[in-house]
């Protein structure tokens, strides 16, 4: 991969895994009802589960590669607007999102760990997300799509859970920060938006030059 692709890449998935999403505020309900070792066990069940729709989506692109350029293009461009998709709403809906996340802060029963690759498995936003945001970074001419497409997705796992687990050990400030300044993780989620937004927009103008 070129230098500016991998520091976009790199970029962009620091700015989502920074942002507060579903799998952070799950990490964050089994945190506060079970403490520290529910809270990390179920980072560790998302970070199984993650990998599962990581390996799903390089296996099919993989395939969609062996079959046709023209198709591997299509799905690129594809995903680049469903990224811009995801931005704006992320971006717009930005407060609601948060409003409805601070419900989610209660007492679960269950394996964390098995809960946590369960809940992230059957999430089929995280599938659509790497089979849009992966492929954006795999050179085609390259060779080796599928395990550049695992490592990629690798990277951006652990960033995910990298994240999850820094909410685990900030758990009661977090749970503050979620419910009292609004308008700080409203702008971060905008942020977050806007960077997705530029990511996808990015990707589409350069691949059609």
């Amino acid at each position: 991969m070129e230098a500016h692709k991998l520091t976009l890449f790199l970029t962009a998935s620091l700015f989502l895994a920074a942002a507060p999403g579903p799998g952070m505020l799950y990490v964050l309900s089994r945190t506060l009802a079970g403490g520290k070792r529910e809270g990390i066990l179920s980072s560790l069940g998302t970070f199984f589960g993650g990998m599962v729709h990581v390996v799903a989506a390089a296996a099919g692109v993989s395939v969609v590669l062996a079959t046709s350029a023209i198709a591997f293009s299509i799905v690129k461009f594809a995903g680049a607007a469903y990224l811009i998709y995801l931005g704006i709403r992320m971006v717009l809906g930005a407060e609601k999102d948060l409003a409805s996340g601070e419900t989610s802060f209660g007492a679960t029963k269950g394996s964390p760990f098995l809960q946590g690759i369960v809940t992230e498995v059957l999430n089929p936003k995280t599938a659509l997300f790497f089979l849009s945001f992966i492929p954006q970074f795999v050179d085609r001419h390259g060779g080796h799509v599928f395990a550049s497409f695992v490592i990629l997705g690798l990277i951006s796992v652990i960033l995910n859970t990298t994240g999850d687990l820094v909410a685990v050990m900030l758990a009661a400030p977090l749970k503050q920060l979620f419910t009292r300044s609004r308008k700080a993780q409203t702008t971060q989620r905008r942020a977050s938006g806007a960077a997705m937004i530029a990511l996808g927009a990015y990707v589409g103008l350069s691949d059609s030059r």
